[in-house]
């Protein structure tokens, strides 16, 4: 039989076959990395340096005078870590302690608050020097995501060690006495805000007598420095963090200012000579420019302008340029 070309084909009839399954080849994907757990904290040695500064801290004033008499001729007191010497220390190591906490711990509620890994205060012994401490620190660990949050944090610390040495300097004067200042002695520049608490208690200071802080006055006016110090608008001090979120990239020229007005104070008072070296050598390291943030365009809202204007005024109350140096009879 024949077929016709011109017929057009019929569809078969008979049921189709089985359709054979497409082949796949699958491509094993690694995992993504576990994200790492933020504020894991090495609790022990937190402890252990808050114990080692705790004690530098509990000796340090009894030391320094005890020395002191010392070297002046006396017998070495050989009572030195008696009860009453160690009771008669924490007058100044806890104020001073929950000064320099109340900083710290500003700093690190509002990294929790905006999720910013950080580590606990390290609290940093000083056995040989008259505050006991070189201070505390915390250590952030990644980038901070905005300006609101880097300001926040930055001026958390000032902020919180500035209300917890306020009532302890208030208390601290009231316990003070007025006394004759001595040729050859330390003596402390007196803050603006020392000033008014010791008019408030005193009334006019005669010529040729000083306040004779009580150790927890002392405490305050330690950390009264702290305060002003971590203020100066510079690099990644807790000022230099405020300016860069009110400036930005202009921050840096602020930094540079700044570096340059601590130099001329070394010619003022020695005891700026610390403060800038270390300035200095963050320049060196670190340069004059803020590490980037995530949001770098985000503006400040007014409430947190009014509060770097407080952080302002925190400045001026606690600024003294020249704290320390030897009373010749001519203050």
């Amino acid at each position: 039989m024949s077929t016709d070309p011109n017929q057009t084909p019929q569809p078969s009839s008979a049921p189709p076959g089985p359709i054979e399954p497409a082949e796949y080849t699958w491509i094993a994907e690694p995992d993504p990395p576990a994200p790492r757990p933020k504020f894991q904290h090495r609790y022990l040695l937190h402890a252990a340096l808050f114990l080692a500064t705790f004690l530098t801290t509990t000796y340090a004033q009894p030391l320094f005078i005890l020395g002191m008499i010392w070297s002046g001729g006396g017998a070495f007191p050989v009572a030195l870590f008696s009860l009453p010497i160690f009771l008669d220390g924490l007058w100044y190591s806890v104020p001073l302690l929950t000064i320099l906490a109340c900083h710290e711990f500003g700093h690190y509620l509002y990294c929790r608050k905006y999720d910013v890994d950080a580590s606990l205060p390290y609290f940093l012994p000083a056995p040989f020097l008259l505050t006991g401490t070189f201070g505390a620190v915390i250590r952030i660990k990644e980038r901070i995501p905005t300006k609101r949050a880097l300001f926040d944090i930055g001026i958390a610390g000032p902020i919180g060690g500035f209300l917890a040495l306020v009532p302890l300097l208030f208390w601290g004067v009231l316990k003070s006495s007025l006394r004759p200042m001595a040729t050859g002695e330390l003596w402390f520049g007196e803050p603006l805000l020392f000033q008014l608490v010791s008019y408030l208690r005193f009334g006019p200071i005669p010529d040729g007598l000083a306040v004779g802080a009580h150790p927890m006055a002392m405490a305050a006016w330690w950390g009264m420095l702290a305060t002003s110090l971590n203020l100066l608008p510079f690099g990644q001090l807790d000022g230099g963090h405020i300016i860069y979120a009110l400036f930005g990239r202009r921050a840096a020229k602020i930094s540079m200012v700044t570096l340059g007005v601590t130099l001329l104070l070394t010619l003022r008072s020695m005891s700026w000579i610390a403060m800038t070296i270390m300035m200095l050598v963050m320049a060196f390291f670190l340069g004059f420019k803020h590490p980037p943030i995530g949001n770098e365009s985000e503006a400040l809202d007014p409430g947190r302008k009014l509060l770097a204007a407080c952080a302002l005024i925190i400045f001026i109350l606690c600024f003294t340029p020249v704290p320390i140096e030897l009373f010749w009879g001519d203050k």
